[in-house]
């Protein structure tokens, strides 16, 4: 297996914008191979604390590796960071980073089963302890499962001629390996007018599938909120549209100047209160170009950052103890 090499997707920006420094507390949901880590290690030591989490035993070990020489003052975990955090305290963190792109070292190790540019095991799970691997959906859904997939996860626009392609193979040959997979949506669903290969967007979906990135990035972001203190800030990194939508789901509510007493958003259940977040970045950053040439892989990349402000509760609570 390749040497685990990661590389941190607009750090710089990052760093200028959450400014982590001597003493703080952060947490990095997806740590990697400790790229974004090791820099705001460098600014917290030696009284801060950082503490890393991520499904790839590999990444960790990388990480640790990484850490290890720059300073002690950190803490590892393997598992998605919607449940590593669930016990860390209310409040406890100064920054929070999540970066939801697949890594490089993953993308480039065909035993890993996340890309077609090379033949591999269509596995695609970032934590190989844990579920079905890509290769048990394409044996196990059914065609309107598989249809429904690449369409919410993917957004491919022949997702219903792809699933019925597929649901014919297997009957014969069972799908076990990328290129075998990619072969097939290339024959069926051609698309020479786009710059990306036609699996792109069946791979994306099928990887999202295997490790539940949607309810992992939804419970991951509330935690990661939970944990911040008032004024501290959350970093989030995505890389496609259905990460850009989830991100936009959890901070849009939190925004608003009222809350909603019932289930539907309508203005007779609205409730006046201050906004629980202000956006730092109004709009998303993206990759300079010379990143771009650098790592092309950070071409989609986009980085919004959020503030916690003084909530209702707090107020409350604020003024109790005076």
């Amino acid at each position: 297996m390749k040497e685990f090499v990661h590389l941190p997707v607009m750090l710089d920006e990052v760093l200028s914008i959450m400014d982590p420094a001597a003493g703080h507390r952060y947490v990095d949901g997806t740590v990697g191979g400790g790229g974004h880590s090791a820099e705001i290690l460098r600014r917290i030591r030696p009284h801060g604390w950082l503490l890393g989490c991520d499904h790839d035993a590999a990444a960790l070990a990388a990480a640790h590796d990484h850490l290890k020489a720059i300073a002690d003052c950190f803490e590892l975990r393997q598992g998605s960071f919607a449940e590593v955090l669930r016990d860390e305290p209310t409040g406890s963190m100064d920054g929070a980073l999540v970066d939801l792109g697949v890594s490089s070292h993953q993308i480039d190790t065909p035993e890993r089963g996340f890309s077609f540019q090379s033949d591999g095991p269509l596995d695609m799970r970032m934590d190989p302890r844990q579920g079905a691997t890509a290769a048990d959906l394409l044996a196990t859904l059914d065609e309107q499962e598989l249809a429904s997939i690449f369409w919410r996860l993917g957004g491919e626009r022949h997702s219903r001629k792809i699933a019925r392609a597929i649901c014919e193979v297997r009957v014969n040959r069972p799908f076990s390996r990328t290129v075998q997979l990619a072969e097939l949506i290339a024959r069926v669903a051609p698309n020479p007018r786009q710059k990306i290969h036609p699996a792109t967007r069946v791979f994306q979906a099928l990887r999202m599938a295997v490790n539940r990135e949607v309810e992992n990035i939804e419970a991951g972001l509330s935690q990661l909120w939970r944990i911040l203190r008032r004024g501290g800030k959350l970093a989030v990194i995505t890389f496609h549209s259905v990460e850009v939508q989830l991100v936009r789901r959890f901070y849009q509510p939190l925004e608003k100047a009222y809350i909603v007493d019932g289930p539907v958003d309508r203005p007779e259940f609205r409730r006046e209160a201050p906004s629980r977040l202000r956006r730092v970045t109004r709009r998303a950053v993206v990759p300079g170009e010379a990143e771009c040439r650098r790592n092309p892989r950070a071409r989609s990349a986009q980085l919004r950052v959020f503030e916690k402000l003084e909530t209702a509760m707090d107020m409350v609570q604020d003024t109790a103890k005076t």
